[in-house]
């Protein structure tokens, strides 16, 4: 399993005291899953809410907090890109982020390039679809720090600290 995982501390819809939250972001098995949940120290109430979608102020504070994680073609450095391998990776991007071929050629030339990427479980979801195709590609620490095109999105919703 990969995560990772933010935490603050709320006031506890209970008893107004301190809790504790945590949010995590994993990838489990094939999915990608948002789980959080809130512990009050003072009373001790508990929630838990299991497989949301990653709120977009959460998810930028897990990119502020851990970096990006960007995927990276593993071959030799200058090496031209096999016309095969540029088709099969437009093919997964297309399948799995559901984007029109014109977006699909933009992002290609981003994974290309090393600057695609997000989250390290949205990156690693990604790299492991890539690599069933036999792209051969890793999920990796974007080496600016974070900084760069953030690819991926959640939708708003779910409960935030």
């Amino acid at each position: 399993m990969i995560l990772e995982s933010p935490a603050a501390t709320v006031p506890c819809a209970d008893c107004a005291g301190e809790a504790a939250w945590h949010g995590v972001q994993a990838l489990v098995g094939d999915s990608l899953r948002w789980d959080t949940e809130v512990v009050c120290r003072d009373c001790g109430s508990a929630m838990a809410v299991c497989g949301g979608e990653l709120p977009a102020p959460l998810r930028e504070r897990m990119l502020a907090e851990h970096g990006r994680t960007v995927l990276r073609l593993e071959q030799a450095p200058g090496a031209p890109v096999a016309p095969g391998v540029r088709v099969a990776v437009m093919r997964v991007l297309r399948t799995a982020l559901g984007v029109p071929l014109a977006e699909a050629r933009d992002l290609l030339e981003r994974v290309l390039s090393g600057e695609y990427g997000g989250t390290l479980p949205e990156t690693e979801w990604l790299a492991r679809r890539l690599r069933a195709a036999g792209v051969e590609v890793v999920a990796v620490p974007a080496e600016n720090g974070g900084a760069g095109t953030d690819e991926f999105s959640s939708p708003p919703g779910s409960w935030l600290p």
